[in-house]
């Protein structure tokens, strides 16, 4: 977790860097999961309920020395089967807007997320980009 924190904080200003901290991966309305290799941490994601029916995103992150490799792709996914699972409509999520957040922008965008406008406490950020995919069956 440390080095998501460090690379949010490398390309981000402090005051536009969201990503949950441990304390914040343990709230109670936060599912947090990781994929690992031969016990080997390669990515982790977790989702978060906003309000009944609606979910983020949070704290995506696969390890550099990973990428390439389907491990973000399948955090996604996992994360987005429990969306479904607790019959959530919608799903947001806040990234960065500069370009070494392009490849997580890339990925949203091909499983169908779209930008949209802050959600919930966020404010506009020219550091900020918002997307948000629309649930509408369990095989979107």
């Amino acid at each position: 977790m440390q080095r998501h924190l460090d690379f949010a904080n490398e390309h981000s200003p402090p005051e536009d860097v969201h990503a949950l901290d441990v304390e914040g991966l343990l709230a109670p309305d936060v599912t947090f999961l990781s994929v690992r290799e031969d016990g080997r941490l390669l990515g982790v994601g977790a989702i978060k309920e906003l309000e009944p029916g609606h979910g983020e995103l949070k704290s995506m992150h696969t390890l550099v020395e990973s990428r390439g490799r389907g491990v973000g792709r399948s955090v996604l996914t996992h994360l987005l089967a429990i969306a479904r699972e607790r019959g959530y409509r919608r799903v947001s999520l806040e990234t960065g807007s500069m370009a070494a957040f392009a490849p997580a922008r890339a990925m949203y965008a091909s499983v169908g997320f779209v930008t949209c406008g802050p959600f919930a406490d966020y404010i506009e950020s020219s550091y900020s980009s918002f997307m948000a995919l629309e649930l509408t069956s369990s095989f979107d």
